[in-house]
C-alpha cells in the first residue's frame, strides 16, 4: 500500500514528461521561425504529428522491451550489439552537440541583457567559456548542479506559458498575416525550411518512458502521459511562437537574439523584458549544468559495458567521469570553432541541424526494432499492426526531417556515423575476441571427437 502511494499518477507523469521536453530548446525559436514566416505553422503541425507518432512508439518500446539501456536496448532487438552501440553513440553525440546550441542561446540572451555588441569570434569565445564553466562545475559531482537545473528550468517554462496565455491581449492579426511568407518562398521549401528547428523543441520526448517503473499502472499511464505531454508541449509551442509573431513585426523579430525578452518588453516594459531575459540566461546555464554531466554519464555507462574506449569510464572516487567530460568538452570547443558565423542565429541553426540529424539515427533504429520487440513479446497481431503503422508514420517523418536538415548537416552526420563504426572496431575486438576463440575451440574439439 505504501509503495503504491509513493508512485506517480498519470497527471504527475504527464507534467514530468512536458517539463523534460520544454527545456531551453524553445527560447530562440520565435526568431528562427520569423526568418521563414508564420507559414511555419504548417511545420509545427507536421512536427507535432510526427512527434506524437514517435512518442507513442517509444511508449510501446518502453513497455515491451526487457533490455536495459533505453534506445540502445531497443535497437539491440533488431541490430544486435552493434546496433545498441550505434544508438547510444549517436544519441550521446547529439546531446554533446545540443549543449553547444544551448550555450549559443545563453550568449544570445546575454548580449541583449547587457546590451553588448560582439563579433562572431567573441560570440564563439563566450560560448566556449560557458561550456568550460558548466563542465568544470560538475567535476565535484552533480548533486548541487542537478538541483540547480531542476529549479532554473522554470525560468523558461513560466515566461513561455505566460506569453501563450496573456500575449493574446497584444496580438494583432495584421502583424501575423504580414509575416506569413516574407521571402515569397514556394510552399514546400518554406515548410521544410523550419522542420528541423521545430523538431529541436521536441527532442527528449523519448526520455519520458524511463519513468515506467515509477507509476502505478504503467501499461495504461505511460502511453497516456507521453501523448498528453507531447500534445501539451505542442499547444504551448505553437501558441507562444505564433502569438509573438502577432505582437512583434517580423523584420524586428527575425533579428532578435532574445525574442521572449523582446516580447515581454513590448507587452509590459523594458524592465520586465530584462527580467525575463535574465531568467532565460540563468535557465540556459542551469540546463547546461545538468546536461554536461548527463552526457558524460551516458558515455561512461556505455564504456562500463564495453561499448566505448576504456578512457571514458575513468572516474573519481565519487563516480564523476572527469576525463570523459574533458574529452567531450574538447569536441564541443571544436564544433563551436567550426560553426562560427557572422550571425549568432546562423551558428545556432547549423548546430541544431546537426543535433537533429544525429538524434534521428537512434529514433529510426528504435522504430525499426519495434517490429521485433512486438514479436518477442507476443503482441496480438491486431495491436502489433496498429503500433507498426504508427511506427511507420514516425519513420517517414524522421526521414523527412533528415532531408529538411540540409546537405551540410547530413554530410557531417554521416561522417559522425562512419567515425562511430570506426571507434566500435577498436572496442569490439577485445570484447568479442575471447568469446570467438572459446567458441572456435569448442567446435574444433567436437570435430576432433567426431
Amino acid at each position: 500500500m505504501s509503495a503504491s502511494r509513493n508512485k506517480m499518477n498519470v497527471w504527475q507523469l504527464t507534467i514530468l514528461t512536458a517539463v523534460n521536453m520544454m527545456g531551453s530548446g524553445i527560447i530562440l525559436l520565435p526568431a528562427k521561425l520569423a526568418e521563414v514566416g508564420t507559414i511555419s505553422i504548417f511545420s509545427w503541425v507536421i512536427t507535432a504529428g510526427g512527434s506524437l507518432a514517435l512518442a507513442y512508439a517509444f511508449a510501446r518500446c518502453g513497455m515491451l522491451s526487457r533490455k536495459p539501456g533505453g534506445m540502445g536496448g531497443y535497437a539491440e532487438y533488431a541490430f544486435g550489439k552493434g546496433g545498441n552501440y550505434m544508438a547510444n553513440y549517436t544519441y550521446g553525440l547529439s546531446l554533446v552537440i545540443a549543449n553547444v546550441a544551448i550555450a549559443i542561446t545563453a550568449v544570445g540572451y546575454g548580449k541583449v541583457l547587457f546590451n553588448a555588441t560582439l563579433t562572431p569570434l567573441q560570440n564563439c569565445l563566450w560560448t566556449i567559456f560557458l561550456l568550460v564553466i558548466t563542465t568544470v562545475a560538475n567535476f565535484w559531482g552533480s548533486r548541487i548542479t542537478g538541483r540547480i537545473s531542476t529549479v532554473t528550468v522554470w525560468g523558461v517554462i513560466i515566461p513561455v506559458v505566460l506569453v501563450s496565455v496573456l500575449g493574446w491581449f497584444w496580438f494583432k492579426g495584421s502583424t501575423w498575416i504580414a509575416a506569413w511568407n516574407p521571402h515569397s518562398q514556394a510552399f514546400i521549401p518554406a515548410v521544410g525550411g523550419s522542420i528541423s528547428i521545430t523538431l529541436w523543441a521536441f527532442l527528449g520526448l523519448e526520455s519520458a518512458c524511463a519513468n515506467a517503473d515509477a507509476v502505478e499502472n504503467p501499461e495504461r499511464d505511460v502511453p497516456i502521459a507521453v501523448l498528453a505531454g507531447t500534445i501539451g508541449c505542442a499547444i504551448i509551442y505553437i501558441t507562444s511562437t505564433n502569438v509573438i509573431s502577432g505582437i512583434i513585426p517580423n523584420a524586428e523579430l527575425a533579428k532578435s537574439s532574445a525574442p521572449f525578452g523582446l516580447a515581454f518588453a513590448t507587452m509590459f516594459s523594458p524592465a520586465i523584458g530584462s527580467v525575463v531575459t535574465a531568467l532565460m540566461v540563468i535557465a540556459c546555464i542551469g540546463s547546461l549544468l545538468g546536461w554536461q554531466f548527463t552526457v558524460a554519464q551516458v558515455y561512461k555507462s556505455s564504456a562500463d559495458v564495453g561499448y566505448f574506449l576504456p578512457v571514458f569510464k575513468i572516474a573519481t572516487k565519487s563516480g564523476t567521469p572527469i576525463v570523459c567530460m574533458v574529452i567531450l568538452l574538447a569536441v564541443q570547443v571544436g564544433l563551436s570553432l567550426m560553426t562560427i558565423s557572422p550571425q549568432l542565429s546562423s551558428q545556432f541553426q547549423k548546430v541544431v541541424d546537426l543535433a537533429v540529424v544525429t538524434n534521428l539515427v537512434p529514433y529510426v533504429m528504435s522504430m525499426a526494432a519495434l517490429i521485433t520487440i512486438q514479436k518477442v513479446s507476443a503482441v496480438p497481431p491486431g495491436r502489433a499492426m496498429m503500433t507498426g503503422a504508427v511506427a511507420m508514420i514516425a519513420t517517414i517523418y524522421s526521414f523527412y526531417a533528415l532531408i529538411s536538415s540540409g546537405t551540410q548537416a547530413l554530410m557531417l552526420g554521416g561522417l559522425c556515423i562512419f567515425a562511430g563504426w570506426t571507434i566500435f572496431g577498436f572496442v569490439s575486438a577485445p570484447r568479442f575476441y575471447t568469446v570467438d576463440v572459446q567458441e572456435h575451440a569448442a567446435e574444433s574439439g567436437k570435430s576432433l571427437q567426431a
